[in-house]
């Protein structure tokens, strides 16, 4: 629904765009209040079945000013995706219901629903994503900047399909494909992939 379409759209895509210098320019009164809603909202989702983080984002957007548009949605999409993580282990240890994919992958391994041991372990990844982004950033997008985006691009579908194969066969590759051209479907008419995170309802509604 989303990463393929993505993908496909790019193939005529200039590729990475020209980066600019890696200051910090958004005033510090915009980052903490666009982050304090990213957290807010991320929270209210971990606990919320269905109800996705990029929803979440999406439901931050008009806090973000107008004039720091990308900058303030990476912001709070951060915020976002950190407050997830945390609250769908609180609401994954307190109601024993998974909310995200990771952690029904975590259930899934017989893990033992240790809070505070997965704590640490957020805070370890959430620190150490805080010291290596930073550094390996600027150098993968030099990388990727050379290769040849529409090679790039068919490259990682074909990723995409070789791992739906694995895990599922030739109905995972053939429910890849009809979800691939049905996230093309709203931007041709102008609006928000994240619409189509409603194909989760039909599934928790019927207790599938």
């Amino acid at each position: 629904l989303f990463g393929a379409p993505v993908l496909i759209e790019a193939l005529d895509g200039a590729g990475v765009p020209e980066q600019a210098d890696a200051a910090v320019t958004t005033p510090r009164r915009t980052i903490g209040a666009t982050a304090l809603v990213g957290t807010a909202s991320g929270a209210v989702v971990g606990y919320l079945p269905g109800v996705s983080a990029a929803v979440a984002a999406t439901v931050t957007l008009p806090a973000v000013p107008e004039d720091d548009g990308a900058r303030g949605f990476l912001i709070a999409t951060s915020g976002v995706n950190t407050s997830n993580t945390v609250f769908a282990l609180f609401a994954l240890v307190a109601l024993g219901s998974p909310r995200t994919g990771v952690l029904v992958a975590l259930e899934s391994t017989g893990v033992p629903l240790d809070l505070p041991l997965l704590l640490s372990g957020v805070a370890l990844a959430a620190g150490v994503g805080f010291v290596l982004v930073p550094w390996i950033g600027d150098r993968y997008l030099r990388t990727v900047g050379r290769v040849e985006y529409a090679h790039l691009s068919v490259g990682v579908l074909c990723l995409l399909l070789a791992l739906a194969y694995l895990f599922a066969g030739p109905i995972g590759v053939g429910a890849f494909c009809a979800s691939a051209l049905i996230g093309l479907v709203p931007a041709t008419f102008r609006a928000r992939r994240v619409h189509l995170m409603g194909v989760l309802m039909g599934p928790l509604i019927l207790g599938i």
